[in-house]
């Protein structure tokens, strides 16, 4: 992961989304129920408002494919390039800090309940989107290496998932509902370079990966190979049959010049048989020309 400049930057970018999540957990209830005095319970239902976004999401996945699919396509591939992903990324990231300072500055009881609410909307939509699609991006960047890329990205974000809440009843505490979540607002604002950057270079930073051309080298000597097999199958086949017409060819002259010599040896046999033997007419004959003598 540290050789790998495009693991560097999005394992950090998604640990902190991921982090940032899970300090909503904490947050919520201070907001909800210490300073708007709800219930537990009714306290929950706030988060009505991040599953919201999620699911607008998933059940906008049809669209966001379209979206995808309508880049250009990579010449070696023919399919969209994994930066198509990280165009969806970006929107994410964007709707992250929106949703953030949004819920930041209307959190308090001044302001009806439903505003915060709505905040959590563009939050989980935003959410959703850096989730899914930048591990899509990190899938089709390392291909056949993806496990190992998704496998350190979520190392780092359950380690920051686990660390930065927390920090919550601290943070929310010293600084204020207002202030607190402005500053983890500001954070998801400074990060949304990132996924832009990616979108931007991101086939040329893919060019300069080790790992990425080493990958790349090893797909087509297998390919290669592929095709070398399959063109000796192919050979095998168009050969195999030519060689039994050969033989089935050699195998009936032989059975043709044996049938001929056969044919012939009967004959001869049946001619020297029949030499000896003569006609009821020739017979006859001689009877006759005896009586006269």
């Amino acid at each position: 992961m540290v050789t790998e400049p495009i693991l560097i930057f999005w394992d950090i970018y998604v640990a902190i989304v991921y982090g940032v999540l899970y300090l909503c957990f904490v947050a919520y209830p201070i907001v909800f129920s210490e300073i708007r005095g709800w219930s537990a319970g009714l306290s929950g239902l706030a988060f009505c408002g991040i599953g919201t976004g999620t699911l607008i999401i998933i059940v906008c996945e049809p669209l966001i494919r379209k979206w995808i699919d309508s880049h250009k396509p990579d010449p070696e591939t023919g399919a969209p390039p994994p930066e198509a992903m990280v165009s969806i990324v970006s929107l994410g990231a964007v709707l992250l800090a929106v949703g953030e300072i949004w819920f930041a500055w209307t959190c308090t009881p001044e302001y009806h309940w439903a505003i915060p609410i709505s905040s959590g909307i563009l939050f989980g939509a935003g959410n959703s989107a850096v989730f899914i699609y930048a591990s899509n991006y990190l899938v089709h960047s390392y291909n056949i290496y993806a496990a190992s890329a998704l496998a350190g990205n979520a190392v780092l974000r359950s380690i920051m998932g686990a660390t930065l809440p927390l920090a919550g009843p601290a943070l929310y505490s010293a600084l204020g509902p207002h202030w607190a979540g402005t500053l983890l607002g500001l954070i998801e604002v400074a990060c949304i370079p990132i996924p832009v950057i990616f979108y931007l270079y991101g086939g040329r930073i893919r060019a300069k990966s080790p790992l990425i051309r080493q990958m790349q080298e090893d797909k087509r000597r297998q390919e290669e190979k592929r095709e070398r097999n399959a063109e000796r199958n192919a050979e095998r086949v168009t050969v195999a049959p030519n060689k039994m017409d050969e033989e089935s060819d050699v195998g009936g002259g032989g059975v043709s010049k044996i049938a001929e010599k056969e044919a012939v040896q009967r004959g001869e046999a049946e001619a020297s048989a029949g030499f000896g033997m003569r006609t009821g007419a020739a017979v006859a004959e001689e009877e006759a020309l005896t009586r006269k003598r």
